[in-house]
This record gives structure tokens, sequence and C-alpha cells, in this order.
């Protein structure tokens, strides 16, 4: 089977440079909002991802989905902490396991108003498991039993009073900021203190959860079943990453419920938009359409035709939305997680599962917009079209 030429396609795309031009800006548009959603969705899933680790395990209270639902007392915590076997060692033979408690306190934002952020009281244990995920920017590490914090370096450009050297009053203690620091997860939106000044400033009298790392080997289902029914300290176990990835659900879903909802809204405007460029291509080529199929194409060639232009129009309205929305890549913001009601600084990120949706889902509204059009083309004989020009 013969195909029009494609350069016939493009020229008449140049030649409608004003229709044209009216599309792409049209399914750009689209795309970039699509885009822009998409993006705050995987900035948001991806700081839980690169927070989590393998070979970490998290301990709660049966039936707890987050930390902050969770609650040990402080003798079975110490249980937990002392005698599970699946724990590494330390060189000197301490299990490399650590109790922490959690909570939202309301602090005031840089640009007024009031936000949870989150407190952690941490144990030594903790700072040296994360020796390798916890980079120092700036001042130093808590001191163990002093009323000093170290907060994440996103907070410092959110909150209020996070600076080194700033007070921050949790409750009716006030707390020293002596340093902050960055990581690659979710604790660079908290604050970090010792576990035991924290508990008695927040009057925190349990642990919230147990960390510990995991031998080389340790097989994590079966601990997860063992643990299940623990004879003392009955316990839900799992890995980091596998927690941190829970507490992504409701947010991720609101957030690809509204990109969905905003590509059928303004996806239908953007395929009418196509649908009027192509139907203005049909009338004004009735005529090239009939000496077409005198030349011998086949309807098949014509449809084909039509679409191609479609696919055009729509790559087109693809890039430029891409552009329109990597302007945003990195950019930072922060929204209430709606598992613990904290609040989560994370930046907009344009990934390739972000570029390929925009490309795809822009062919989409010019295929479809064209469809019509391009059908109509098809069905012409030429006898018709001559006659219609």
């Amino acid at each position: 089977m013969q195909l029009v030429p494609f350069s016939y396609n493009l020229r008449s795309l140049l030649v409608r440079r004003s229709t044209t031009l009216l599309t792409v800006i049209s399914i750009g548009a689209t795309v970039a909002v699509i885009s822009g959603v998409q993006a705050l969705q995987q900035g948001f899933v991806t700081i839980f991802e690169e927070g989590g680790r393998t070979d970490v395990a998290v301990m709660l209270r049966p039936g707890a989905t987050t930390e902050n639902q969770s609650g040990f007392t402080l003798d079975s915590g110490e249980i937990l902490l002392k005698s599970t076997p699946q724990f590494a060692l330390t060189e000197d033979g301490r299990p490399m396991a650590s109790a922490e408690n959690y909570m939202a306190v309301r602090l005031f934002k840089v640009g007024g108003g009031e936000t949870n952020v989150p407190v952690r009281g941490v144990q030594p244990m903790t700072m040296t498991i994360r020796a390798d995920d916890l980079e120092m920017l700036e001042g130093r590490t808590f001191k163990p039993g002093t009323d000093e914090i170290i907060v994440g370096d996103k907070l410092t450009r959110r909150i209020r009073g996070c600076q080194v050297g700033e007070v921050i009053r949790l409750n009716t203690v006030p707390f020293t900021v002596v340093g902050v620091f960055s990581d690659e997860g979710t604790f660079s939106s908290e604050i970090w203190g010792d576990l035991d000044r924290m508990a008695d400033a927040l009057q925190r009298s349990v642990y919230n959860r147990v960390i510990g790392v995991l031998r080389p080997g340790v097989d994590v289902d079966a601990m997860v079943e063992a643990y299940k029914a623990h004879p003392q300290v009955p316990t839900s176990v799992m890995t980091e990453a596998d927690y941190l990835m829970a507490q992504t659900g409701v947010i991720s879903a609101t957030l690809r419920g509204l990109g969905v909802f905003l590509a059928l809204i303004m996806g239908v405007a953007a395929v009418f938009t196509t649908t009027t460029t192509m139907q203005a291509a049909l009338a004004a080529r009735t005529h090239e359409i009939g000496i077409l199929a005198c030349l011998g194409f086949r309807p098949i060639a014509i449809l084909l035709s039509f679409l191609f232009e479609s696919f055009v129009l729509g790559v087109l309205g693809g890039l430029a939305g891409i552009v329109l929305t990597l302007p945003l890549n990195g950019i930072e913001t922060g929204t209430t997680n709606m598992i613990t009601f904290t609040e989560v600084a994370f930046a907009f990120r344009i990934t390739p599962q972000v570029l390929g949706t925009a490309i795809a889902f822009s062919i989409l509204l010019g295929l479809l917009g064209g469809a019509i059009p391009a059908l109509r083309a098809a069905r012409m004989t030429a006898v018709e079209a001559l006659r219609r020009a």
C-alpha cells in the first residue's frame, strides 16, 4: 500500500501555523498540569523510597500501622531491644537496636501559620544505626541526656526557630538547636533529641517503636510470623522500606485521583481543540483529498495521513507540556501526610515515568482529536471530494 508522503502532512501543518500553534498550546497546557501533579506525587513517593532500608527492622504494637499509633511499655521495649536474636551486634557485643518515641508538635511556619512537625526522641544507638544515612550540615549532634536537639535541613527553610543557636519550646521545656542534618528520606523533616529528655518534656511514658539492624541472611518473613506470637511482647515487624512505603498510600492515591480528574476535564477540551483543527484542515483540503484519491491513494492511506498529522500535533503538544513542567523539578514544597498528620517537605520530581506519561497522554489526545476528521477524509470518494471543492 502506498502511503501519502509525510512531507505533505508536515507542510500542511506549517501552512496552518495559527491553528497548529493553538492546538499545541492546548495539549501542552493540559500535559503540563497533569505532569505537574504527577511530579508532585513522584516527589512524595521518592522521599519515602529513598529513606527506607531493607536491612533495618521496624517493630510496632500489633494492629498499629504508624509509629504514632504504636506504643510499648518501657519493660516490653527493653525485652525487644535485648532479646531479639535477629539483630546484629556491635563490635563490643551490644545489639544494634534502639527504642524511639515520636510525636507531632505544633510549630509556626516561616511564612505564617502553624503546622504539625514530627519530633523524634532517640537513643544513642540510633545515631550509630543512622551513621551512613545522616549528614551533619551545620553544628554538631546533640549530647545524650541534655536539652539539645538537631533539626532536618528542610525544616530550616519552613519552620521558625530551626537555626543553630535558636530555641524551640516543646511543651514547657526549651530545647536548643545545636545542629542541622540532611537525610535523603523523611528524617530531613523531623526534629531529633535525646529519648529520655523528649519523653519527660512531651510526657511520653512509652516507646513508640523499636528499630534494629538485621543480621545478614535473616529470614524477614519468618521473623514476622515469629513475633506475631511472641510469648511476652507480640509485635508487628516489617522492614523499614516496607513501613515507609505503607505511609504513602493516602496522599499518593489522592494525587493520582486528582491527576485523573484533571486529565478527563482538560483532556476533553484538548481533544475538541484538536478535532476543530483537523476539521478545518479537512474543509480546506477537500480538493486535495480528491486529487490523492485520483492518484491511487487508498482510503486507508488517507486515514493514516490525517492520523499522522494528529500524532505530530500530539507529540509537539507533549514536548511543549514537558518544557513548561521542567522548571518545577527540584522546587521544594510540603504537605500533610494524612497517615501521621505531620508535615513532610519534598521536592517535585520530573522522573522518566512522568516524561513517558506526558508523551503518551499527549499522543492519545492528538489521535483522539484527529480520529473523526481522519475517518471523514478516508470515506470521501474522488468524485465527492472534487465536487465539494
